[in-house]
């Protein structure tokens, strides 16, 4: 339960309550005079954040892993990249057009 932080407007006693959340300003008493006209003041608190709930902490790992998949992504070939026009260097090693012996026309 939260500890709430009172003044009452009757006496001007300033005063601290333990109190569930669901507890009315309006239904607090004062414990110097017992009026209740108590109104509910602004204090600070502590509180201590651990792991991963640290603000902003998911949306620095999103942007992480998006700009970890974009480097991947670079990596690639375009999707729609240039075409290429077929050419014989295309598809294998040159293969000779006919019989070398043919030229000279003989042994001599």
């Amino acid at each position: 339960m939260p500890l709430y932080e009172y003044r009452c407007e009757a006496c001007g006693e300033q005063f601290e309550v333990v109190q569930p959340v669901s507890a009315r300003a309006e239904d607090t008493a004062c414990p110097q005079c017992r009026a209740q006209k108590a109104t509910r003041l602004m204090s600070t608190f502590a509180s201590k954040i651990v792991g991963d709930h640290k603000p902003g902490f998911s949306e620095m790992k999103a942007y992480d892993m998006l700009n970890d998949r974009m480097d991947k992504f670079k990596k690639l070939p375009p999707a729609w990249g240039k075409r290429v026009t077929p050419s014989p260097e295309n598809f294998g090693p040159v293969k000779p057009s006919g019989p070398k012996d043919s030229e000279g026309g003989g042994t001599a």
